[in-house]
């Protein structure tokens, strides 16, 4: 009990921290769920190479709730573009799929490695962003949204992250307001984690920590999501 106390502790306070920033930023809360699950399983003494698979499956599990729940709390205060969701969830549905698929033919280190490259990217980006930066005044239609949502998706699976850290700058850019870019961005996690999650729960993992199902560890996920329905509001009304 003694070596899984920290662990616990860990995915406790980060759960918290994932849902607060879930309803502030949009975002899924895997940019640090991920990282976070990563300690505390090799912490409790877990490895192999499919850990950094498990990491990623139950960070986008734990979106699933979290997103549904901070898509709620905006939709309360009428800020969500119910007709992005509608136009972009098959495309970015695809994406996600895919990026299953690849997740589940590379091993941990390689993730690891990409995960800490495209966060760093997708946070360069942010940093050097303006306001005033346009692509256009509307969301990209036909061509343009068959290939920017399947990469939004794919890529959100290889980082274990909702989407919002994409989908906020895209909306931004094409004239929306950042409050309602967030309060959308957050219904990305839920078109990304739920058919990822779906696959992952049938894709098995080598090594895997206890009560894992397919890739999603569950004692991590019932842990997250306990904080995660508690302080996603609050980043809402933030």
């Amino acid at each position: 009990m003694s070596a899984l106390l920290i662990p616990a502790l860990t995915l406790t306070a980060t759960g918290a921290a994932a849902g607060i920033l879930a309803g502030l930023l949009g975002v899924g809360g895997g940019i640090i769920l991920v990282p976070a699950f990563l300690f505390a399983f090799t912490r409790a003494g877990y490895s192999g190479p499919d850990l950094m698979q498990i990491c990623l499956a139950t960070s986008l599990a734990t979106i699933i709730v979290t997103s549904m729940r901070s898509v709620m709390a905006h939709h309360r205060r009428a800020a969500v573009d119910w007709s992005i969701l509608r136009d972009w969830a098959v495309w970015i549905a695809i994406g996600a799929l895919l990026g299953v698929l690849t997740v589940g033919a590379l091993r941990t280190r390689t993730l690891q490695v990409i995960f800490a490259v495209l966060v760093v990217l997708i946070a360069s980006f942010m940093a050097i962003s303006r306001p005033h930066w346009r692509l256009g005044t509307e969301m990209p239609t036909g061509i343009r949204r068959a290939l920017i949502g399947p990469v939004i998706g794919f890529v959100s699976v290889l980082v274990g992250i909702g989407g919002g850290s994409m989908g906020v700058p895209l909306m931004t850019l094409h004239g929306r307001s950042m409050h309602r870019a967030v309060a959308t961005s957050a219904g990305f996690g839920v078109l990304i984690a739920v058919p990822s999650v779906a696959a992952f729960l049938i894709v098995p993992a080598s090594d895997a920590p206890p009560w894992t199902l397919g890739s999603v560890n569950l004692p991590a996920l019932f842990i997250t999501i306990a904080m995660t329905l508690i302080t996603a509001p609050f980043g809402a009304a933030l």
